[in-house]
């Protein structure tokens, strides 16, 4: 059982961590820049300590400050939150050495899925259904050009690290590759220190569609349902709708089926999501999908979910880092 969390993060996630908490028993450990000094999550958790800065790369994302004060205030697990170091491998592979509990999956996991390239091999491992994609990274331009060839256009060129549309072309023909592919790399090293680009077959019309994933340390993984996201601006999720109106049942099920083989694939612990992209049906009437990613995180959208099916993920996720189980799949469903 956690005793005293600390959370590496601010805002309103730092709230919604410290309600949950609260409501177990659990201690919170609030850690605040100088420019959050007065915000009401500070004054929420049972303990505070300042970690001074004002810009995040002077606070929230220095490791040490984050590890110095849990050690200080006796913390015995650390929750990332959402952003920040949430998907930081060396972050979660620190904490552990500290002798912390990570809420969160496994550094080796976090390292695996940050990369979507590497993601993509081990999806493609596991049978689950990927977009035909092509590394573009250190390639010359007629290597490039060729690569986009097999893909077939029009193509999205991608940035295997990071995420938030950051890195992201779609170019609709060859005569406008090249100059998305470095523009797309340079906006990549700038956003992640990591310029590594792939194009991807881009699909129009389609929907995004995204699975919320649950794994405990006995290997076992659940699904907790869809939510809908394909209203988006500039890349950006603007609705989540739960259940997805864009599925049918047969389709809806495949999906599941699917996102639990991916967490199956990786040996996927605590709370994640699997995105797919919904591409129109075909000839035979019949929906493809196919896996975008998998973020390693507890989601902005969770609390769709949370309405939806009556739970608390972020109660779960406590549970599941102190050693508990998830619950049956023929458990989790709808509320009435």
């Amino acid at each position: 059982m956690i005793e005293r969390l600390l959370i590496a993060n601010r805002g309103e996630i730092a709230r919604r961590i410290i309600r949950t908490c609260r409501e177990l028993g659990v201690e919170t450990v609030a850690v605040f820049s100088d420019a959050d000094a007065d915000a009401a999550f500070v004054q929420d958790a049972d303990l505070s300590v300042a970690i001074g800065g004002v810009t995040p790369g002077e606070s929230y994302l220095r490791i040490d400050a984050l590890l110095e004060a849990a050690a200080r205030t006796g913390a015995d697990a650390v929750h990332p939150g959402y952003g920040f170091l949430a998907e930081n491998a060396p972050f979660a592979a620190s904490v552990g050495d500290a002798g912390l509990v990570f809420v969160g999956p496994s550094p080796e996991v976090i390292a695996v899925m940050g990369s979507k390239l590497e993601a993509k091999r081990r999806m493609a491992d596991a049978g689950v259904p990927l977009l035909p994609s092509a590394e573009l990274t250190d390639l010359d331009d007629r290597q490039v050009l060729a690569a986009a060839d097999q893909v077939g256009y029009p193509v999205l060129v991608k940035a295997s690290a990071g995420g938030g549309g950051r890195g992201m072309r779609i170019v609709p023909s060859a005569g406008e590759l090249l100059d998305a592919v470095a523009g797309a790399a340079r906006e990549a090293e700038s956003a992640f220190g990591d310029g590594t680009v792939y194009a991807e077959r881009y699909v129009a019309p389609s929907r995004h569609v995204e699975v919320q994933i649950f794994g405990d340390q006995s290997g076992r993984v659940v699904h907790f349902h869809e939510r809908e996201c394909s209203i988006q601006r500039r890349h950006q999720k603007i609705i989540e709708e739960a259940p997805s109106p864009s599925l049918d049942d047969a389709t809806r099920q495949a999906l599941h089926h699917a996102a639990v083989r991916a967490g199956e694939a990786i040996g996927y612990s605590n709370a994640g999501t699997v995105e797919f992209l919904l591409a129109p049906p075909g000839a035979d009437g019949q929906a493809e999908f196919f896996v975008l990613e998998v973020n390693t995180r507890l989601q902005v959208e969770h609390p769709v979910t949370e309405a939806v099916l009556g739970v608390d993920l972020v109660e779960l996720q406590l549970d599941v880092a102190a050693g508990g189980v998830v619950p049956l799949q023929d458990e989790i469903g709808p509320v009435s």
